[in-house]
Protein backbone atom coordinates (compact mmCIF):
# COMPACT_ATOMS: atom_id res chain seq x y z
CA UNK A 1 0.00 0.00 0.00
CA UNK A 2 1.32 3.40 -0.82
CA UNK A 3 1.77 6.38 1.40
CA UNK A 4 -1.01 8.96 0.98
CA UNK A 5 -0.03 12.13 -0.70
CA UNK A 6 0.29 13.97 2.50
CA UNK A 7 2.35 11.39 4.25
CA UNK A 8 4.90 11.49 0.94
CA UNK A 9 5.15 15.14 1.14
CA UNK A 10 5.92 14.99 5.16
CA UNK A 11 8.59 12.07 3.91
CA UNK A 12 10.03 14.06 1.24
CA UNK A 13 10.17 17.41 3.74
CA UNK A 14 11.90 15.10 6.42
CA UNK A 15 14.57 13.88 3.55
CA UNK A 16 15.13 17.92 2.41
CA UNK A 17 15.84 18.67 6.10
CA UNK A 18 17.99 15.83 6.39
CA UNK A 19 20.00 16.92 3.27
CA UNK A 20 20.08 20.60 4.30
CA UNK A 21 21.64 19.51 7.27
CA UNK A 22 24.30 17.16 6.13
CA UNK A 23 25.14 20.39 3.42
CA UNK A 24 25.61 22.54 5.97
CA UNK A 25 27.56 20.11 8.40
CA UNK A 26 29.69 19.53 5.07
CA UNK A 27 30.54 23.27 4.65
CA UNK A 28 31.15 23.83 8.41
CA UNK A 29 33.88 21.37 8.50
CA UNK A 30 35.16 22.63 4.64
CA UNK A 31 35.47 25.83 6.20
CA UNK A 32 37.48 24.94 9.30
CA UNK A 33 39.47 23.36 7.14
CA UNK A 34 39.94 26.46 4.97
CA UNK A 35 40.75 28.44 8.01
CA UNK A 36 43.24 25.85 9.41
CA UNK A 37 44.83 25.48 5.64
CA UNK A 38 45.29 29.73 5.55
CA UNK A 39 47.04 29.16 9.45
CA UNK A 40 44.43 31.16 10.96
CA UNK A 41 44.53 30.40 14.79
CA UNK A 42 41.55 29.31 17.44
CA UNK A 43 40.50 32.31 19.42
CA UNK A 44 42.51 32.53 22.64
CA UNK A 45 40.69 31.34 25.82
CA UNK A 46 42.38 34.65 27.44
CA UNK A 47 41.28 37.89 26.12
CA UNK A 48 44.09 40.32 25.25
CA UNK A 49 43.77 44.12 25.35
CA UNK A 50 45.52 47.46 24.69
CA UNK A 51 44.99 50.47 27.20
CA UNK A 52 46.60 54.12 25.93
CA UNK A 53 47.68 56.97 28.28
CA UNK A 54 46.86 60.14 26.59
CA UNK A 55 47.17 64.14 27.62
CA UNK A 56 43.68 64.82 26.39
CA UNK A 57 41.52 62.63 23.94
CA UNK A 58 42.35 64.88 21.03
CA UNK A 59 46.38 63.90 21.45
CA UNK A 60 48.67 61.21 20.30
CA UNK A 61 49.02 58.53 22.91
CA UNK A 62 52.20 59.20 25.38
CA UNK A 63 52.10 55.06 26.42
CA UNK A 64 50.66 52.56 25.42
CA UNK A 65 50.17 49.03 26.95
CA UNK A 66 49.11 45.56 25.18
CA UNK A 67 48.40 42.78 27.23
CA UNK A 68 46.47 39.46 28.08
CA UNK A 69 43.90 39.53 30.96
CA UNK A 70 43.65 36.26 32.84
CA UNK A 71 40.71 35.71 35.12
CA UNK A 72 40.28 34.32 38.83
CA UNK A 73 37.55 34.23 40.94
CA UNK A 74 40.12 33.86 44.07
CA UNK A 75 40.46 36.98 46.01
CA UNK A 76 44.46 35.87 47.14
CA UNK A 77 45.94 35.52 43.51
CA UNK A 78 49.49 36.47 44.34
CA UNK A 79 51.12 34.23 46.49
CA UNK A 80 48.79 31.51 45.20
CA UNK A 81 47.91 32.03 41.78
CA UNK A 82 50.64 33.65 40.86
CA UNK A 83 53.91 33.18 43.27
CA UNK A 84 55.60 35.49 45.39
CA UNK A 85 59.15 35.65 44.42
CA UNK A 86 59.20 34.39 40.74
CA UNK A 87 59.29 36.62 37.66
CA UNK A 88 56.45 37.14 35.88
CA UNK A 89 55.02 38.20 32.66
CA UNK A 90 52.67 40.38 34.32
CA UNK A 91 49.97 39.41 32.20
CA UNK A 92 49.07 35.98 30.40
CA UNK A 93 50.57 34.12 27.46
CA UNK A 94 52.66 36.94 25.32
CA UNK A 95 54.59 38.73 27.50
CA UNK A 96 53.01 42.62 28.05
CA UNK A 97 54.76 45.23 26.25
CA UNK A 98 54.71 48.48 27.42
CA UNK A 99 55.47 51.77 24.51
CA UNK A 100 56.89 55.28 25.24
CA UNK A 101 56.67 57.64 22.79
CA UNK A 102 58.85 59.93 24.88
CA UNK A 103 61.61 59.61 27.22
CA UNK A 104 60.30 59.18 30.68
CA UNK A 105 61.00 58.57 34.57
CA UNK A 106 59.90 55.00 35.47
CA UNK A 107 59.83 55.49 39.46
CA UNK A 108 63.39 56.91 39.91
CA UNK A 109 64.88 55.09 36.55
CA UNK A 110 65.25 56.99 32.72
CA UNK A 111 63.93 55.41 30.15
CA UNK A 112 64.33 56.65 26.54
CA UNK A 113 61.47 56.04 24.41
CA UNK A 114 60.50 52.59 22.79
CA UNK A 115 58.92 49.52 23.47
CA UNK A 116 59.99 47.15 26.54
CA UNK A 117 58.43 44.49 28.28
CA UNK A 118 56.75 45.05 31.37
CA UNK A 119 58.41 41.92 33.86
CA UNK A 120 57.21 41.77 37.52
CA UNK A 121 58.39 40.00 40.71
CA UNK A 122 55.22 40.18 43.27
CA UNK A 123 55.61 40.05 46.29
CA UNK A 124 53.30 40.38 49.84
CA UNK A 125 54.47 43.88 50.76
CA UNK A 126 56.83 45.20 47.43
CA UNK A 127 56.72 44.44 43.65
CA UNK A 128 59.95 43.94 41.55
CA UNK A 129 58.84 46.03 38.66
CA UNK A 130 61.01 45.60 35.45
CA UNK A 131 61.74 46.91 31.81
CA UNK A 132 62.95 44.82 29.82
CA UNK A 133 64.02 45.38 26.40
CA UNK A 134 64.29 42.00 24.62
CA UNK A 135 60.59 42.31 23.16
CA UNK A 136 58.24 39.86 21.32
CA UNK A 137 59.05 36.67 24.01
CA UNK A 138 55.98 34.36 25.63
CA UNK A 139 55.67 34.36 29.47
CA UNK A 140 58.81 34.99 31.39
CA UNK A 141 60.68 31.85 29.95
CA UNK A 142 62.77 33.83 28.10
CA UNK A 143 63.34 36.72 30.67
CA UNK A 144 67.00 37.24 30.50
CA UNK A 145 68.20 39.77 33.28
CA UNK A 146 71.13 41.00 31.16
CA UNK A 147 68.32 42.37 28.80
CA UNK A 148 66.93 44.81 31.88
CA UNK A 149 67.11 49.13 31.10
CA UNK A 150 64.88 49.42 34.75
CA UNK A 151 64.06 47.59 37.77
CA UNK A 152 62.48 49.62 40.99
CA UNK A 153 60.58 48.24 44.00
CA UNK A 154 57.26 50.17 44.50
CA UNK A 155 54.50 49.15 47.35
CA UNK A 156 51.48 46.14 47.01
CA UNK A 157 48.11 47.42 48.47
CA UNK A 158 44.80 45.84 49.09
CA UNK A 159 41.67 46.93 47.42
CA UNK A 160 38.40 45.51 46.68
CA UNK A 161 38.96 42.53 44.81
CA UNK A 162 38.78 42.11 41.05
CA UNK A 163 37.86 39.09 39.14
CA UNK A 164 40.16 39.91 35.69
CA UNK A 165 43.62 41.07 35.61
CA UNK A 166 43.62 45.30 34.61
CA UNK A 167 46.39 47.93 33.95
CA UNK A 168 45.36 51.67 34.17
CA UNK A 169 46.76 54.70 34.58
CA UNK A 170 46.01 57.54 37.02
CA UNK A 171 47.12 61.04 36.65
CA UNK A 172 48.29 62.80 40.07
CA UNK A 173 49.67 66.37 40.78
CA UNK A 174 53.11 65.15 40.67
CA UNK A 175 52.70 63.01 37.94
CA UNK A 176 51.56 59.60 36.71
CA UNK A 177 50.69 56.22 37.75
CA UNK A 178 50.95 52.81 36.00
CA UNK A 179 48.27 50.73 37.98
CA UNK A 180 48.43 46.92 38.01
CA UNK A 181 45.59 45.28 39.81
CA UNK A 182 44.13 42.05 40.06
CA UNK A 183 42.31 40.13 42.57
CA UNK A 184 42.53 42.09 46.33
CA UNK A 185 46.12 44.15 45.05
CA UNK A 186 46.92 46.98 43.51
CA UNK A 187 50.73 48.05 42.58
CA UNK A 188 51.24 51.70 41.46
CA UNK A 189 54.04 52.52 39.78
CA UNK A 190 55.10 56.37 39.29
CA UNK A 191 55.60 57.77 35.83
CA UNK A 192 56.64 61.06 35.06
CA UNK A 193 57.39 62.76 31.87
CA UNK A 194 60.87 64.50 30.82
CA UNK A 195 59.24 67.45 28.92
CA UNK A 196 55.46 67.70 31.02
CA UNK A 197 53.50 67.29 27.68
CA UNK A 198 51.05 66.00 29.90
CA UNK A 199 49.00 68.40 32.27
CA UNK A 200 48.35 67.79 35.99
CA UNK A 201 44.86 68.16 37.53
Amino acid sequence: MYPSKDNRKKIAMKKLRILVYIIWIITLILTMNAATAQGFNLPDKVPHDIVYFNKTESKKPVIKVVYGRPKSSQAKVFGDLVPYGKIWHTGANEATEIKFYQDVMFGNKYVKAGTYVLYSIPDKDFWTVILNKKTDTYGAYFYNPEEDVARIKVPANSAKPIDVFSIGFLTKKYGSQLVLAWGETRVKVPLYLEDNLITYN
